[in-house]
Order: C-alpha cells, then sequence, then structure tokens
C-alpha cells in the first residue's frame, strides 16, 4: 500500500483523537491546565484550548510533512528507513504526551496539584524509541541496486547556435522539518507570550536560538541549479538566495555519480572548498571537477542530463 495512503489513514484518527479525548474528560480537568514539570513540582500552565492548540500544532506540523515527503523518502532506502522511523516515533510520543499531561491532571482541584510520575515519561520515550527502530528496520525495504558506472562523461549534443538551459531543485524534508518545527517553536511561544503563561527569561533565550534554527533549516533544506551559457549557478532556500555561481571556464567536466548520506558523512554541507558536497538526498549527484583540481558534489535531481550540458557548453567553448 502507498505509504502516504498508510500516513493519512493513520494519522487521521490521531489528530481527531488530540481533540475529542480532551474534551471527553474537559469537567474533570482544571483550567488552567499544569503543562510543565521541573525539579521542584509543576511549575507552567496553559488554559485547556491553548494544550489542544499546542499539542495539535506538535504532532500535526511533522504529520503534514511525512505525507508531503513520502514520495522522496521512498526513493531511496536510508529515506524509507528514516521516514518510517519518524512517523513510529512521533505516533506514540505525541499522544503519549498528551495523554500524560491529561492523566496528570485529571480530577485535581487547581493545576498546581498536578503531578506527573515518572512512569508515565519512561513508558512514552522508552515506547516511542522501541516503535521508531521497528518500523524504520521493518520499513526500509530491499537495499537500492548500485548503478552502473559510466565510463566516459555524459555530453549533449547541441546544433549550431542553439541555447539550452537546465535547472532542476531538491529539497530535504528532514530539514524542512526541523525549520518547520522551529518556526513551530517561535509560533507557540507568541502564542504562550499572548496568554501569558511564558516565562521572560526563558522566551529571551530560546526564542533567538529557535530564530537561527529557523533561518538556517531555511537555507539549506533546499537547492536549486541551473546549467546555462553562463555557467553553473547553485540557489539555497525557498527563494534561490543566496546563489554561488560558477564559470564554465573554472570547470574541468561534470559527472553524474550515486552517493549517500553514509559516503559522505550526513545530510546537509559536508568538506571544505574544493572537496565539497552539498547533500541533501541519496541517490544521483551532479559532479563538478575544476580546472585546479577540486571538485564539488550536488545531490540533485536529473543530474545525468545537467552533467551533458554542461559537458556539451564545455565542449563548445573549445572548439569556437
Amino acid at each position: 500500500m502507498n505509504p502516504r495512503v498508510i500516513a493519512a489513514a493513520w494519522g487521521l484518527p490521531v489528530t481527531a483523537a488530540f481533540v475529542l479525548v480532551p474534551l471527553a474528560v474537559r469537567d474533570r480537568l482544571p483550567d488552567p491546565m499544569a503543562t510543565h514539570w521541573g525539579n521542584e513540582g509543576v511549575d507552567g500552565s496553559m488554559p485547556f484550548t491553548g494544550f489542544v492548540a499546542v499539542e495539535l500544532v506538535l504532532w500535526g506540523v511533522p504529520w503534514v510533512l511525512l505525507l508531503v515527503g513520502s514520495r522522496w523518502a521512498h526513493a531511496h532506502r536510508d529515506g524509507r528507513m528514516f521516514w518510517w522511523g519518524t512517523l513510529g516515533f512521533m505516533s506514540v510520543f505525541a499522544p503519549g504526551a498528551s495523554l500524560s499531561v491529561l492523566a496528570a491532571n485529571l480530577d485535581v482541584p487547581v493545576w498546581t496539584a498536578a503531578q506527573l510520575t515518572a512512569w508515565h515519561v519512561i513508558v512514552t520515550l522508552a515506547g516511542s524509541a522501541a516503535v521508531a527502530v521497528t518500523a524504520g528496520y521493518l520499513g526500509r525495504g530491499e537495499p537500492d541496486q548500485a548503478p552502473s558506472a559510466d565510463a566516459r562523461p555524459p555530453r549533449l549534443w547541441l546544433r549550431e547556435g542553439e541555447r539550452t538551459v537546465w535547472v532542476s531543485r531538491v529539497t530535504n524534508p528532514w530539514l524542512a522539518a526541523v525549520a518547520a518545527a522551529a518556526g513551530g517553536g517561535v509560533g507557540v511561544l507568541a502564542v504562550l507570550r499572548l496568554l501569558g503563561s511564558g516565562a521572560g527569561a526563558v522566551l529571551g533565550v530560546t526564542l533567538p536560538v529557535l530564530v537561527i534554527v529557523l533561518l538556517l533549516g531555511l537555507l539549506s533544506a533546499s537547492v536549486a541549479v541551473r546549467v546555462s551559457g553562463d555557467g553553473v549557478a547553485i540557489g539555497f532556500g525557498p527563494f534561490g538566495w543566496p546563489v554561488r555561481r560558477i564559470r564554465l571556464q573554472k570547470i574541468d567536466v561534470a559527472l553524474s555519480e550515486t552517493r549517500h548520506p553514509s559516503q559522505v558523512g550526513g545530510w546537509g554541507f559536508r568538506g571544505l572548498p574544493g572537496s565539497a558536497t552539498i547533500m541533501l538526498r541519496g541517490g544521483e549527484c551532479l559532479i563538478i571537477r575544476y580546472r585546479s583540481g577540486g571538485r564539488l558534489a550536488i545531490s540533485i535531481d536529473d543530474a545525468s542530463r545537467g552533467a551533458s550540458l554542461i559537458n556539451a557548453l564545455i565542449a563548445e567553448r573549445v572548439e569556437q
């Protein structure tokens, strides 16, 4: 069955439960409710409606991102494993945390009397981890088939006077999820501030960190590559800015190879200038080899066609 269908079929009732379960026991809950416990006991509260809204955001944002990124994630074994593992973890952790808070507030006269027992936390975390590992292991599927290596660099043959442009874009849903979570955190802190339930010191420290994570996540979650007669332009972020430009005169040859995060040390920007990799997803990568001896690898869709055009443009300049 399609993983997106499975995620939707499972996520819809879970989402409904986040609203229906609290409503079913609302008469037995104090308002405001205890929502945070420290070393000395309960130290934070939130109105009932605020609690339901925050819980929906904490579950809904990752769930929607999993739905959107399901097709990309299942294109490769690593993606399948992390997709199923994340779905399994969130499907247990989010409802478990919500039920633990509800149980702690059940039938107490005021929120300051709510007590969260340690076994609630232990069971939630252990259960989430166990389900995540199991789901990731079962959902990983068969190993990806290794493609055969090309002996010659690909080249696209251009007719005289023909001008061609190649554009491709790729997004890492996990880095996008980090940015979305940071954005959600900024929204939650804003709501808490409006409700008057957030400590000023906590907001002063947490908000700048979340804003930085949000900006870095947006800039590193997606990359777009454009190949034309002017060279190669690599744009970062949802708006394709900032842009790194590589002139054709600096390029020796372009190749297409299959690489995975495990081969380059993980996702994101890896290596140093002259031997760097922009790894947003495992699979086909555009490899640019410089005349100076360095190289740049970019995980991008349809990399073979992009490499072919780069080589054709370089050959065209040499033949002129």
